[in-house]
């Protein structure tokens, strides 16, 4: 049988952390940025992890489960 190809779309998208979480990046940080307040900026600059029911899903795209 072959292998399982990774999903080119969600390797460029999404990491792991070292715990095993998937770690993503905000959206909407890309251009009009100057009506959204600095606040949500901000905000918008940090990246977060998936919840648990997500990132099942992501993972089997990423081959690691």
């Amino acid at each position: 049988m072959p292998k399982m190809k990774t999903h080119s779309g969600a390797k460029k998208r999404f990491s792991l952390t070292g715990t095993g979480k998937v770690k993503f990046k905000r959206a909407k940080m890309r251009h009009i940025l100057t009506k959204k307040n600095a606040k949500l900026r901000r905000n918008l600059r940090k990246s977060s992890t998936l919840k648990p029911q997500d990132a099942r899903h992501v993972l089997s795209l990423l081959g690691k489960r």
